[in-house]
């Protein structure tokens, strides 16, 4: 039998991108990106801002950082989908209005509870933008090679943007004030705006929509993090705390049985039975429990203990997000020449090995020597997370690859809100708010979970040298 297939010239397939708004698309999707990368990192160096200018402790900077991430997590896992019902440029269009209003109640925020209630509305809308944002570029770009080169910017996009973010975060707040770093997105989501205009629109699909997974999913992570950050403040035995465990249990029960009676579930339980999917969902949240509780740390340690500007504290940053873009593109190198189980078990142990360094860290240590130790935080997580995205990737089948990537950025982010519940309750007393001993603890919690997690993933883990493909 012969199959035809259907060929077009590169300056024709050129044209029609262009038809779609390719540049249009390719830029608003970069634009998005951008945003909430520059939103996670700028807001951590304001913390010491806002913790001075609305009178609150380490647990209201917890929430500050944690409403966001929990929320971008849970939505995560059924972000796609909506993007799927109601076509990519109208639920990325939503999402960037929804942030850029949550962005301006955050920089208009009377007191705590404000920012934080905008700040949970920020997650959300996050987590629409993000897989919308390259479901934009897939339709914008239909020839394999250019989509490449697209879906590579955007990658290249968000890290630069987590160097700028540290930066901005820190000149914004010392020189204008933490409300700046919120009102920096406005002009941003205005932009996105007039460039969706641009592009063409969006087929939509009947994809269906998990209801009680998802409902379940939020409120479990909800409970989690709550018992995590008021218990290490308020005793574990305290009635809130035992409730948030009660719902958090209660919750992730629901959740299971209500993946196993969805006809469309939006965590196939059959997946999880994979190893190779399991293990990577592991790795994902350790990595991101890891870096994230460092940087969160590092934000508090440099201005609360040592006492530098912000300005000063966010350009410390620089030099990590550098070496952090320059493995990425390594580590697809790498992998092809090691196997991708190597690479994800080297990039882990990396980590780990960076969380064991930083525990020398004191208020006299010299700051050439804070940033040689932030060396191999940098390259850990840069070095194996591309790899095991592209295990994963390739572990399921290709209708279900939307699927898994929402698994793994939704543990990912988990990872991200549970290290700053933990660090935040272990550093929040001491001299100046900030904590050595606490810190010293965290760092050797999250050094066994990687260690731990690199054996596993060493031991279960396809071996072979598998083809890889470039990630962030």
């Amino acid at each position: 039998m012969t199959t035809l297939i259907r060929t077009e010239a590169p300056a024709a397939t050129a044209v029609a991108d262009t038809r779609r708004g390719g540049g249009a698309a390719l830029l608003a999707a970069l634009l998005g990106f951008a945003v909430i990368t520059i939103d996670v990192s700028a807001v951590n160096i304001a913390l010491p801002g806002i913790q001075e200018s609305l009178h609150t402790g380490m647990t209201g900077l917890q929430w500050v950082a944690d409403a966001y991430t929990l929320m971008f997590a849970g939505l995560m896992l059924s972000a796609g989908a909506l993007g799927d019902r109601t076509g990519a440029r109208r639920a990325y269009a939503w999402g960037t209005a929804l942030f850029t209003v949550a962005s301006l109640a955050c920089a208009l925020a009377p007191g705590l509870g404000a920012l934080v209630a905008a700040r949970v509305v920020q997650g959300g809308a996050a987590a629409v933008l993000m897989p919308a944002s390259l479901a934009l570029i897939r339709q914008a770009y239909e020839e394999p090679v250019r989509r490449a080169r697209a879906v590579a910017l955007w990658t290249v996009g968000g890290s630069v943007s987590m160097a700028a973010g540290p930066v901005l975060g820190g000149v914004l707040t010392e020189h204008v004030g933490w409300r700046a770093v919120f009102f920096l997105n406005l002009p941003v989501g205005a932009a996105i705006l007039a460039l969706l205009t641009k592009v063409a629109r969006s087929p939509r699909r009947a994809a269906p929509l998990d209801l009680p997974g998802q409902i379940t999913a939020v409120l479990a992570l909800a409970g989690l993090t709550f018992a995590v950050i008021e218990g290490g403040h308020g005793g574990w035995s305290s009635a809130p705390v035992l409730g948030a465990l009660a719902l958090a249990v209660v919750s992730g029960a629901g959740f299971y049985v209500a993946e196993r009676r969805q006809r469309a579930p939006m965590v196939p339980l059959g997946m999880l039975r994979q190893r190779t999917v399991s293990v990577s969902l592991v790795v994902g949240f350790a990595l991101n429990l890891g870096f994230y509780g460092v940087v969160f740390l590092l934000g508090l340690y440099l201005q609360q203990l040592r006492g530098m500007s912000a300005t000063a504290a966010g350009l410390m940053f620089v030099p990590m997000a550098v070496i952090i873009t320059a493995t990425n593109l390594v580590s697809p190198r790498a992998a092809e020449r090691m196997g991708r189980r190597r690479v994800v078990v080297t990039g882990t142990l990396v980590l780990a090995l960076a969380m064991f360094a930083l525990l020398p860290l004191a208020e006299g240590t010299p700051l050439w020597l804070v940033l040689l130790l932030l060396v191999p935080t940098g390259m850990g997580g840069a070095f194996a997370v591309p790899a095991v995205t592209a295990m994963l990737m390739d572990s399921v089948p290709g209708e279900r690859v939307g699927t898994a990537s929402g698994m793994l950025n939704a543990l990912r982010q988990t990872g991200g809100a549970l290290s700053v519940a933990l660090f935040g309750a272990l550093v929040a007393e001491g001299s100046a708010g900030f904590s050595v001993g606490g810190m010293r603890v965290g760092l050797v919690v999250a050094g066994v979970v990687l260690c731990a997690t690199a054996g596993v993933a060493g031991v279960l883990l396809p071996r072979g040298r598998q083809r890889a493909t470039a990630g962030s």
